[in-house]
């Protein structure tokens, strides 16, 4: 079997305190619990910082470890002497004993610890003490807050339930369900993030407790596109509308509003309604821009048809600027 450096898994030094290698533990736990962090590789990596605090946080499985010596190196292939027999290891004889304790972690939940592990301790998991430590602050959460176009123009409180996965002084995940009553300013757009202090993870010996972030995302509109604190709408028109001009309603985050179509239209002009935007903090609202879309019909009467042959044969406009025939 493949041999463990476990101080080298913590990424502590030989001679580390008990607290410093709790400190850096419960640090990697955090970071890479399962639970908590879905990324490739961190469940392995939980396991073997777990696996690891598991020997050098207990001072007898701590001494039988570094009675091995410090001349191992990491992945070199490892055969420990039977039990009873003695010399091999620099420092003195090593022995062999089943796992005795519980708490802490359980082998069915962790897949279980390596086999130089075992062989080594016989698959035993001590509990964790009380050790004192350094004052640590907890950790900060982040979630993600669906509002519409609607309560971001003109502002909102919700109403939130969260469920946070916090570990413990063990290592496992405890979830958790809070309730908040959040308030999103007029104005907020999509990636803000709201804070909320005080409300994250909970701090470690006297530490302070972490904060809530909540991102905003902006939910899909039927109508409307977002682009910064502009709005953008299509604006549908008659033919006969865009050539000739026309007084024509569009629609706005807070009801119709008339606007004056010019003479002469052309599909995909924009026509600017200030101020009819998202709000800018302390500052002035972005616009709304109804976007020409020019729509003929789908089907004519017998005296469209003619009106239309009519205006074909007199018109002299060539959108595409070829000859008259």
């Amino acid at each position: 079997m493949d041999y463990k450096d476990y101080y080298a898994t913590l990424g502590v030094a030989r001679g580390a305190s008990a607290d410093e290698i709790r400190k850096v533990y419960r640090k990697l736990a955090r970071r890479y619990h399962p639970d908590v962090n879905k990324e490739s590789g961190a469940e392995a990596k939980f396991k073997a910082a777990a696996e690891a605090y598991e020997v050098l946080s207990d001072p007898e499985k701590r001494s039988r470890y570094d009675a091995l010596g410090a001349n191992w190196k990491a992945g070199q292939d490892f055969r420990p002497p039977p039990p009873g027999a003695g010399g091999g290891f620099e420092g003195g004889a090593f022995h062999f004993e089943g796992g005795g304790g519980g708490g802490g972690f359980r082998p069915e939940e962790m897949g279980g610890f390596s086999d130089f592990f075992s062989t080594l301790f016989g698959g035993g998991f001590a509990q964790e003490g009380g050790r004192g430590g350094e004052a640590m602050r907890g950790q900060d959460h982040e979630a993600e807050l669906e509002i519409t176009i609607e309560e971001a123009r003109h502002g909102v409180r919700k109403s939130v339930a969260l469920q946070s996965a916090e570990v413990d002084a063990r290592g496992r995940v405890q979830r958790r369900t809070r309730n908040y009553e959040v308030h999103v300013p007029a104005g907020t757009t999509e990636g803000a993030r709201i804070r909320m202090a005080g409300q994250g993870g909970a701090g470690e010996e006297g530490g302070p407790v972490g904060d809530l972030f909540l991102r905003i995302r902006l939910a899909p509109h039927p109508r409307f596109r977002v682009q910064g604190h502009d709005l953008e709408t299509d604006l549908p028109v008659a033919p006969w509308e865009a050539a000739l001009g026309a007084k024509v309603a569009v629609g706005t985050v807070d009801g119709d509003a008339l606007v004056s179509l010019p003479a002469g239209t052309s599909s995909g002009q924009r026509i600017r309604l200030r101020g009819q935007g998202l709000p800018r903090r302390g500052g002035v609202a972005g616009d709304l821009y109804a976007v020409v879309r020019i729509e003929t019909p789908r089907t004519l009467s017998g005296r469209e048809r003619e009106l239309f042959e009519e205006l074909a044969r007199l018109s002299a406009f060539r959108p595409r600027g070829e000859a008259r025939r």
